[in-house]
């Protein structure tokens, strides 16, 4: 393996709540990211089929039409929107970070806020949901579990990653750095909005990523991926015309930023913002090394006899089925015995 990687972060919008037709955007980005050398390619939170940003706009009692939209355009995990993503990373020979709502077997109404890691031979390496939905993502999304809390080996390296909010949760983070991690991928939606402008005390999503992204960088001495989403003029216009009375919200809320920093926390590569595109850097892993001398929090540099972390890994279902076996189909000798007494007769 070598120790140079170049990876993409792509910074683009969906078709809103469009699965079919964002899969299809997502195949194009895939193909022109390859052709520009990236090995990785992480694309933003929830990109099939979309943000849920209605629900920090409005009342729940007004987005019921928008979660039956939202279900039904989510992702099953063995649906044709995955297959066709495991496909194309099949046939450039890279790996894809992408983020979906997933929709489950279990209920037509429950659904994750997931991610899901292709390898080069399309296999999938890892998936995860969300923990825990942030703030309004709880009027959306269900609470996932630890099964995908994995950091798992690529040709760029060994990558982990953790959806928006769950880069704030230090265990979270923890558990991916005892794992070798030397890539994290975190990703975001396109805004946060969490107050209305102009009255203060608005939350800083710019800064905010920025600081979770070096502080996990600086900690676990790995390289990060911040990918986060677009808001494009067919979004914006989607939810103006909804209600007008939103637009001061969402031309003034800070738009999110895909960057990359590295085992310092420093900034490095390619940064867009303000408008749609493929950002791109270059990763040297065994930057990854040398700083493990300063500060080594899984290994040298803690007191294992003082702290004790267990994950429970296990993913979870609603139910188990315990089947009987079905009896022995007897019809048969039931006919040849029927058949013997009747000669005997």
């Amino acid at each position: 393996m070598s120790s140079q990687v170049k990876v993409a972060a792509v910074h683009a919008a969906p078709v809103f709540l469009d699965r079919a037709a964002t899969t299809a955007k997502a195949l194009s980005i895939i193909r022109e990211a390859a052709h520009a050398g990236a090995s990785l390619i992480a694309f933003p939170e929830t990109y099939i089929p979309a943000f849920p940003v209605w629900a920090a706009l409005w009342a729940p009692i007004e987005n019921h039409d928008l979660f039956v939209l939202m279900a039904e355009q989510s992702v099953s995990i063995t649906g044709p929107e995955i297959a066709a993503i495991r496909n194309e990373a099949r046939l450039l020979g890279v790996t894809v970070s992408i983020g979906i709502s997933e929709s489950s077997p279990a209920s037509v109404g429950l659904i994750w806020n997931s991610n899901v890691l292709i390898g080069p031979d399309g296999g999938i390496l890892n998936h995860h949901r969300k923990l825990v939905p942030t703030f309004y993502e709880k009027l959306v999304w269900a609470a996932g579990d630890g099964a995908g809390l994995r950091v798992v080996d690529t040709p760029a390296g060994r990558v982990g990653n953790l959806i928006c909010g769950e880069n704030t949760n230090p265990l979270a983070r923890y558990t991916l750095m005892a794992q070798a991690e030397q890539i994290h991928i975190s990703s975001w939606p396109p805004m946060w909005p969490t107050r209305r402008p102009g009255n203060g005390g608005n939350f800083n999503n710019v800064a905010a990523n920025r600081i979770r992204a070096s502080a996990h960088s600086f900690e676990a001495k790995s390289f990060g991926i911040i990918t986060a989403g677009y808001m494009d003029k067919a979004m914006r216009d989607f939810l103006i015309v909804r209600d007008p009375g939103v637009t001061d919200v969402i031309d003034r809320t800070q738009r999110a930023v895909s960057f990359f920093v590295d085992p310092t926390g420093e900034v490095l590569g390619e940064t867009l913002q303000d408008e749609e595109g493929i950002a791109y850097a270059e990763f040297d892993l065994q930057r990854c090394i040398e700083p493990k001398q300063f500060h080594d929090v899984v290994g040298y540099y803690n007191r294992f006899d003082v702290f004790d972390l267990s994950i429970n890994r296990k993913r979870l279902v609603p139910a188990t089925f315990i089947d009987a076996p079905l009896a022995p189909d007897r019809s048969a000798e039931r006919v040849q015995q029927a058949e013997l007494k009747s000669d005997h007769d």
